[in-house]
């Protein structure tokens, strides 16, 4: 073997031994900053808010109690409405049970069985409080934790080490989701096992909140994540995240609106607008409509009619809408990871 062949061999083979010694570095990177990310949330007592809130969730759900209400199968037609008992006409029933709440605080009637009224009461704090609320309450409070750790003072420990700024910066953001995922499953089982040892109700298809949180709060944290690389700014990742979720929700909404009922006078070009904007932008409406279809919701609460309508013409993908949004996430995301592997420290 002449000597040039020798040295390419030998070449090729340190690329290989070096890659595979730089592989082990990146996983220990992403696995140091998923810790340190945790520890963050300790030392700003961030963790034990979020504990907090789910412990008076959880209460709630304990105090929960259904009485007098019959299971029994509901007509096609029926609406979810109700009239004062005595008062009542065709297709409205009269209330049979009651629900109360906050060991007995508040009592409301509800024509519906045990079963149906538990998990109406799922739908309304995961769907509802965690969905909505509990979402952006949660980028309102991580919305810190990117741009603290891209201060000079801080990344410049992390970039002097041998690992690349990409497994640092996806660190964090995986930090910060798997915390956000710790929470999403304190509240969900917390909330189902206070609602459960109430009532009696066990419906396993309330876990499925989980799963649905995370990614909806995973794909405005990439974005949030995006903007902290490129302003290094809490407030600016705070305030651009949330008009970011109203855009989003408004994209949402009007597609699903001119999908179902088309506007007279809208032009071509704005309708092609609209479904660009909806299918790159994230979608918080579809993941809650998702989240209703796995509850069954439609026999016991009133669906969102836009979104209903969309689905009775067979124009609602719930497969392609969660991949569209994540892969919106991973694209900002890459963005960002550019950005920082190209800042100047």
């Amino acid at each position: 073997m002449s000597v040039p062949q020798e040295k390419s061999r030998r070449g090729a083979a340190d690329h290989i031994v070096g890659r595979m010694n730089a592989m082990p570095a990146t996983i220990l990177t992403v696995r140091w900053m998923v810790r340190d990310t945790f520890r963050q949330s300790l030392a700003s007592k961030l963790f034990w808010v979020m504990l907090g809130l789910t412990s008076l969730c959880t209460l709630f759900a304990m105090s929960v109690s259904v009485t007098g209400a019959e299971e029994r199968e509901r007509h096609p037609a029926e609406l979810p409405l109700y009239m004062p008992k005595g008062q009542g006409v065709d297709g409205i029933r009269e209330p049979h049970g009651t629900v109360s709440v906050r060991f007995g605080m508040v009592e409301y009637p509800v024509t519906k069985g045990k079963a149906d009224s538990v998990r109406e009461l799922q739908l309304w704090l995961a769907g509802i409080l965690a969905d909505t609320a509990g979402v952006l309450l949660a980028l309102l409070w991580t919305a810190g934790f990117v741009p603290a750790f891209l201060e000079p003072h801080a990344v410049t420990v992390l970039l002097a080490k041998p690992a690349p700024r990409w497994a640092i910066l996806a660190g964090k953001y995986a930090g910060v989701v798997l915390f956000v995922a710790l929470h999403a499953t304190l509240f969900v089982g917390g909330t189902w096992l206070g609602l459960g040892f109430a009532t009696g109700v066990w419906d396993v298809r309330y876990w499925l909140a989980v799963p649905l949180l995370v990614t909806n709060f995973a794909v405005f944290f990439a974005f949030s994540t995006f903007l902290a690389v490129c302003t290094r700014s809490t407030v600016v990742s705070v305030f651009g995240t949330l008009l970011f979720w109203v855009l989003c929700w408004a994209m949402n909404f009007t597609y699903l609106r001119l999908t179902a009922a088309p506007v007279e006078g809208i032009t071509p070009f704005a309708q092609f607008l609209v479904e660009a904007g909806y299918w790159i932008l994230t979608k918080p409406l579809d993941l809650s409509g998702i989240f209703f279809d796995a509850m069954d919701a439609g026999k016991y609460s009133a669906p969102v009619p836009e979104l209903e309508a969309v689905k009775q013409k067979g124009k609602f993908h719930p497969e392609l809408s969660v991949l569209a949004s994540l892969s919106f996430a991973v694209g900002v995301l890459a963005v960002a990871a550019y950005e920082f592997r190209n800042m100047d420290y």
